[in-house]
């Protein structure tokens, strides 16, 4: 039987159970580690255990696990583990005194004892790669155990803290959301929110993760109504689709007179199939239907939203190394007297045979020749 159990921080992890009943839920077990042991506690088992061993980031999938969970914790280990999380502040506070020493750019988030304190786990977050090899022998030294820094990103941070955002709830991410995906600002537009990333933001100072999952009511709720701008005829004649809100079911019309006013979407669409224009009826929502120009935003920006700005704007300057005419060359005319219609060309081919771009043709040519910026 496969049986899920849940870590300090959020941390959750699969293992076997070898026994014929399956464990109560949140009872503690004694259960399979680096080296040794560890306390958990049981947070699914059976077929729910085996859903989210396929749907899950920290599933096994197919390949299923290996690790046993042994047995059910006694009073005794469940103390023993209490008096180890009491520990874990002031061993992180500690081990912070030694990051200062040794003036490393890193935060460390939390500590971490494995049940039997063969091993401690020190979360930690950075801007940039740090070099904490000089760290580790200072703190195996100081806490007589095997030591494990592991960088996490500021939103695991939030994760494994927890704490209450500024929708005066629990952190989604802390909660019930079962995996952490980039969210880009196309999602923001799409809600018709402020782009202001004070108002949009979570406590882990990235936009909220309640953006990435509302997103798609959004979209499927708007292809029921009209675009904005768009001109329908109605019994007063065209008029124009001035605002749609998508929670009382009601679009703000213009008509030519200038006259402003509101209707239910049922009522629109009864006038507009009476004036003998119905409106478009789009099928039933699916969560898959996405056109691939949404798909390649959330792509990019989802390259933003992981910190990799760095890139982005190495290949924003390659672009801008281009001269606003590479895209579309000047074709010459055709013999019809028509002008061909403009292809755009790959920087390479954009550059090829061109004169007055950065040295002569035959120097771009060559081999081994400056490729620029990289």
């Amino acid at each position: 039987m496969l049986i899920e159990i849940a870590f300090k921080g959020n941390r959750k992890d699969f293992f076997l159970w070898d026994q014929d009943e399956p464990p109560p839920i949140k009872a503690a077990v004694i259960v399979d580690a680096d080296r040794g042991e560890d306390l958990g506690f049981v947070h699914a088992c059976g077929d729910l255990a085996e859903k989210r061993n396929a749907g899950t980031p920290h599933g096994y999938g197919v390949a299923g696990t290996q690790k046993k969970a042994r047995r059910l914790a006694t009073p005794e280990d469940v103390r023993r583990a209490e008096e180890l999380r009491r520990e874990d502040e002031q061993t992180r506070r500690r081990a912070m005194e030694r990051v200062k020493a040794n003036d490393l750019v890193m935060k460390l988030t939390d500590a971490e004892w494995q049940w039997d304190r063969k091993k401690l786990t020190l979360y930690f977050t950075a801007e940039r790669r740090v070099d904490f090899r000089t760290l580790v022998r200072e703190l195996a030294s100081m806490f007589r155990t095997r030591i494990e820094l592991k960088q996490i990103g500021v939103r695991d941070e939030a994760k494994r803290l927890d704490g209450i955002g500024r929708c005066g709830r629990q952190y989604c991410s802390a909660s019930w959301l079962p995996e952490l995906r980039p969210v880009n600002l196309g999602v923001a537009k799409d809600q018709r929110l402020s782009l202001n990333p004070s108002q949009i933001s979570g406590a882990c100072g990235r936009l909220m993760c309640c953006l990435r999952y509302e997103h798609e009511f959004y979209v499927h709720s708007r292809k029921r109504f009209p675009k904005e701008g768009r001109l329908v005829r109605t019994s007063r004649g065209e008029e124009k689709v001035i605002a749609n809100d998508i929670f009382r079911e009601r679009v703000t019309l213009r008509g030519t007179d200038g006259e402003l006013r509101t209707l239910l979407l049922a009522e629109l669409r009864e006038e507009a199939t009476a004036a003998g224009a119905p409106l478009p009826v789009p099928a039933g929502p699916t969560f898959a239907d996405k056109s691939a120009a949404s798909d390649d935003d959330v792509a990019i920006d989802e390259v933003v939203d992981d910190d990799n700005m760095e890139q982005m704007e190495a290949a924003a300057n390659e672009e801008a190394d281009e001269p606003p005419s590479a895209a579309s060359d000047a074709a010459p005319e055709a013999a019809g007297g028509e002008r061909k219609s403009h292809r755009r060309r790959g920087r390479r081919g954009g550059r090829r045979n061109r004169s007055g771009h950065r040295g002569n043709s035959d120097s771009d040519s060559k081999p081994g020749g400056s490729s620029g910026n990289a």
